[in-house]
C-alpha cells in the first residue's frame, strides 16, 4: 500500500483521512476498533480540518483600504474648502477659514499620504484640536458642522476596522501553521497505513487491508487524474 501523501493536495489529503477514519469507526472491522492510532489520526485530522482552508490573513485588507480612502476624501475635502475660502478676502468670515486652516497646518497638510498608523495618530490630534469650543464655533459659522462630523465618523470607522484587522491577523498568527499541521497528519496517516500493511496477513485484517487499500488507490487516482488534465507546457505552481 504505497502512496506519497506529500503529493496529495490539501482537499484530497483531507478526503483520504476522513474516509479512513469513517471506515475504521464503521464497526465492520473489530481488529481496528478503539485502536490508539485511530484516535491519534482523529486528533490530527480535527486540527488539520480547522486550518487547511483558512486564509493566511484576515481578509479585511480591502475593507481597511476602502475606509482609509473614505477618511482621506473627507479630510482633503474639508482642508480644500478652508484653503480656498481663506483666500477670498472679500467674503465674510474668511479669517475664520484662515484660522481653521492653520490648525490643519499644525498637524500637517499631507496626512492622507502617511502610513495608516501615522495618519491615525495625527488625525486624532487634529480632530481634538478642532473640537475645542473656539474652533467649533468657527466651524459652525462657516456651516461646516456636517463636513467635520463626516471626517470624524470616517476616522472612527477606519480605526474600528483597522483594530479588527490587527486582532484577526494576530489570532491567525497564534494558530499553529497549516504546513506544520499537515505534516503531523501525514505522519500519523503514514503510521496508520504502515500498521494496516504489516498486519494484512494476520487473520481478521485481510478484508480491512483490502478496503483501506482501495481508499488509498482512489486518492492516488484522483491525483493522477489531476495531472492528466494539466495542459502541456503549463507552469508548475
Amino acid at each position: 500500500m504505497k502512496i506519497s501523501l506529500v503529493r496529495l493536495n490539501t482537499k484530497d489529503l483531507a478526503t483520504l483521512a476522513q474516509r479512513i477514519i469513517s471506515n475504521s469507526q464503521s464497526g465492520k472491522y473489530p481488529v481496528i476498533t478503539n485502536h490508539p492510532l485511530v484516535t491519534a489520526l482523529e486528533t490530527s485530522y480535527t486540527e488539520y480540518d480547522k486550518v487547511y482552508t483558512k486564509q493566511v490573513y484576515s481578509g479585511k485588507g480591502t475593507d481597511v483600504a476602502t475606509a482609509d480612502h473614505e477618511r482621506d476624501l473627507a479630510y482633503t475635502n474639508l482642508k480644500g474648502f478652508l484653503n480656498g475660502y481663506r483666500m477670498l478676502t472679500s467674503v465674510p468670515n474668511y479669517q475664520l477659514a484662515e484660522d481653521l486652516y492653520g490648525v490643519f497646518k499644525t498637524f500637517g497638510l499631507d496626512l492622507d499620504r502617511l502610513s495608516y498608523s501615522s495618519q491615525t495618530a495625527q488625525m486624532k490630534k487634529l480632530i481634538e484640536a478642532l473640537e475645542t469650543a473656539e474652533n467649533q464655533h468657527k466651524i459652525t459659522l462657516l456651516s461646516l458642522d456636517t463636513a467635520f462630523t463626516e471626517m470624524k465618523s470616517k476616522q472612527a470607522a477606519f480605526e474600528t476596522l483597522f483594530a479588527e484587522q490587527a486582532e484577526a491577523n494576530a489570532d491567525l498568527r497564534l494558530m499553529t501553521s497549516a504546513s506544520a499541521i499537515r505534516k503531523d497528519l501525514e505522519k500519523t496517516l503514514k503510521a496508520y497505513l504502515n500498521l494496516v500493511t504489516v498486519m494484512k496477513q494476520v487473520p481478521g485484517w485481510e478484508l480491512f487491508y483490502r478496503d483501506t487499500n482501495e481508499q488509498v488507490k482512489a486518492a492516488k487516482n484522483s491525483e493522477l487524474n489531476k495531472k492528466d488534465q494539466t495542459p502541456p507546457n503549463s507552469a508548475k505552481i
